[in-house]
């Protein structure tokens, strides 16, 4: 799953969802010299990747676009399902999107001396262009895959990925709400449980 998901998925503790935010770039267990809440979001993090690569309809979902796209195609619909989060968010949270998002930010920078430097340096582009909000619109989503495909210098074609996200809308708008649904409760589970490690 992308940011907005993996934000979503934390519960309410503004340092579990930065330690879910800020995961990808902690290695191995060098998430043990964080504060407990930012290590449970770590390891929620890691716990999440783990749920979604091995999901059946998440596979639907990226066997769609592997011919073309190859093992970028997981990446792709990380970002693809950013977007149906973003777009049925009322499904989700009661908090209207804007709100919940502004939030988020407000606690990034309450607890910007935490973050690890490539987080930093990446906050002002992300709050600038409000990339969590641009989500809910294929133009935003757009945006996304075209800087991702700037970092890996156009190898991965990934910005034309938006002609399968129009052309399998329905598809994949289903495959997400079924599978988001049960990563929900998994999340959720594993949340509670390491909530009881001391």
């Amino acid at each position: 799953m992308n940011y907005l998901a993996h934000i979503y998925l934390s519960g309410d503790n503004d340092l579990v969802t930065i330690g879910n935010f800020i995961a990808d770039g902690i290695k191995g267990s060098k998430y043990k010299k964080y504060p407990k809440d930012l290590q449970t979001g770590i390891l929620l993090h890691r716990h999440i990747d783990t749920f979604t690569d091995a999901h059946d309809t998440v596979r639907l979902s990226t066997k769609r676009l592997h011919e073309k796209y190859g093992h970028y195609s997981g990446i792709i619909v990380d970002i693809l399902y950013d977007h149906f989060l973003a777009k049925n968010w009322r499904l989700y949270s009661p908090v209207p999107l804007n709100e919940y998002v502004d939030d988020f930010y407000d606690s990034l920078e309450e607890h910007y001396d935490i973050l690890p430097l490539r987080v930093q340096k990446m906050m002002p582009y992300m709050m600038t262009d409000n990339w969590l909000v641009s989500y809910a619109s294929i133009k935003g989503i757009s945006r996304v895959l075209d800087g991702m495909n700037r970092r890996t210098k156009n190898r991965s074609s990934m910005n034309e990925a938006v002609v399968e996200l129009e052309a399998f809308y329905s598809e994949f708008e289903n495959e997400f709400s079924t599978f988001f649904d049960e990563l929900i409760i998994s999340s959720n589970q594993k949340l509670e449980e390491l909530k009881l490690i001391k």
